[in-house]
């Protein structure tokens, strides 16, 4: 998508005599200097506005403003967009947008900064949703509030998502009132004061003060009065220190005289909603493998001895791409499945019912080129498709897993040393023979061959799940 804003005054950027501003970026890595017109910086932000009414000029009667955590690449965008008034977000990576939309909003371009949050929701949700952790910790630093309530609906349905994350004590204190504040919330109240206190053994009145001030805007978001009677005293009861003493002898005469008013303020309880049973659809998740393959492939994931069987499956395999569906082509490929990380590809092959296979943990990145190392990729196959007659190889320890090939109308996922390709010629994984798995040699990066024999092969149809806890 191109956004147009402003005319076009480009040719301004690259005069080196009249400029009177110095911006001096990313400091810590790739430090670079731009030149530009506190005119039209003035005039386009009320950010720079206040910074050059506020900087004193050098001898030369030169401004300096320094932005150390904005990047050379975004910094360079944002000129252009400046003086040129338009922002192609066609040839911009996802997080290049996002880094862009940050800076934007810092820099006080509010419409650039809005467009772009709207832009992200409704064209990237996926990559959004890979990368929560990191979006959501990064909104918060400044003021989305589009993205937050995106980012809160999710939360509200999938709590665990952040209140069983390891980030979730260096969470932004507005970042947790706004997900307390939420009628929603999928989490029984005694959890979630589990997660809002932080327990520890001994507390000195001294401790506990602070830990009031710490947490002075969200105690009063917990619906106290919808806590059971035995975790009240068990895990309530011990910071009563930090609560309003009048919220304390109202709960105390909630459970023991039920009947009686009281002065505290009872916050509604939380609306747990009821999952509505789908409707019944014939067709299986899946066209190539069954339940059963599913819960092969997550005890491979979890390195486990003994297989899962389908009923304890701790992983949900949500289809993303469909060839019979999505069509063929290698580009369809990178185009859906990018930004999605732990993956399993199936193929069916042509004139045969075996399936071959391999779990990415990473992301496919349809704009990285170059070899990808991780040691948790696998590969496999499964002769005439049954699920006890299987060949899993792992990759070896230190050797590359993939490779992200830079011809991508070409090839699709390609794991080791042409040890499972999909490839097509025809730009059709199902109309030629180049889809392959090579014999093992000696430069192998899988422990062992998943196909002897015909190692070129065509395919019927092919599918990538994401592999997503159940927990989660």
């Amino acid at each position: 998508m191109i956004f147009k804003f402003l005319e076009d005054l480009t040719e301004l950027v690259n005069d080196k005599e009249k400029y009177d501003i110095v911006i001096k970026v990313d400091q810590e890595q790739n430090k670079k200097t731009f030149t530009a017109h506190s005119s039209v910086l003035s005039y386009c932000s009320s950010y720079f506005h206040k910074e050059l009414t506020n900087t004193v000029p050098n001898d030369d009667d030169i401004k300096t403003i320094i932005k150390p955590d904005i990047s050379s690449q975004t910094f360079e965008i944002i000129l252009k967009y400046i003086y040129g008034g338009i922002i192609d977000t066609e040839k911009m990576d996802i997080k290049t947008s996002f880094e862009l939309m940050i800076a934007a909003n810092e820099l006080e371009f509010e419409e650039l900064s809005e467009k772009l949050e709207n832009h992200l929701i409704e064209s990237k949700a996926s990559w959004l949703k890979t990368h929560f952790s990191f979006v959501y910790h990064s909104i918060f630093k400044h003021k989305f509030q589009n993205l937050e309530k995106f980012c809160n609906d999710i939360i509200a349905k999938h709590p665990n998502i952040i209140f069983k994350s390891s980030e979730f004590t260096s969470l932004h204190e507005s970042a947790l009132v706004s997900i307390l504040n939420r009628d929603d919330l999928q989490m029984k109240e005694s959890e979630i004061w589990d997660h809002v206190i932080e327990k520890l053994e001994e507390w000195s009145d001294e401790n506990f003060m602070a830990l009031k001030a710490t947490l002075q805007q969200c105690l009063p978001l917990i619906r106290y009065f919808h806590i059971p009677i035995l975790d009240v005293l068990d895990k309530v009861k011990p910071y009563e220190k930090i609560l309003d003493k009048q919220l304390w002898n109202d709960l105390k005469q909630h459970f023991l005289l039920p009947g009686l008013l009281i002065k505290s303020i009872v916050l509604p309880p939380r609306l747990i909603l009821t999952q509505e049973l789908p409707t019944r659809i014939n067709e299986p998740f899946s066209t190539i493998i069954n339940k059963e393959h599913a819960a092969v492939f997550s005890s491979w994931i979890d390195n486990r001895l003994t297989c899962y069987f389908p009923r304890d499956n701790p992983y949900e395999f949500q289809l993303i791409l469909r060839g019979s569906n999505d069509g063929f082509s290698p580009r369809k490929f990178w185009d859906i499945c990018h930004g999605h990380a732990n993956t399993i590809v199936v193929t069916k092959v042509k004139g045969t019912n075996e399936i071959i296979g391999g779990f990415n943990p990473l992301a496919w990145d349809k704009n990285e080129i170059g070899i990808m190392n991780t040691n948790k990729s696998f590969i496999f196959s499964f002769k005439d498709g049954n699920s006890q007659d299987s060949i899993l190889s792992i990759v070896k320890n230190g050797k590359p897993a993939l490779v992200y090939p830079c011809r991508k109308g070409e090839y699709g996922p390609y794991f080791g040393y042409d040890e499972f390709v999909m490839c097509s010629d025809a730009s059709n994984f199902a109309q030629d023979k180049k889809n392959r798995c090579y014999s093992s040699t000696s430069n192998n990066y899988y422990e062992k061959s998943i196909r002897t024999t015909n190692c070129e092969f065509s395919i019927i149809d092919y599918e990538v799940f994401k592999v997503v806890s159940k927990s989660i």
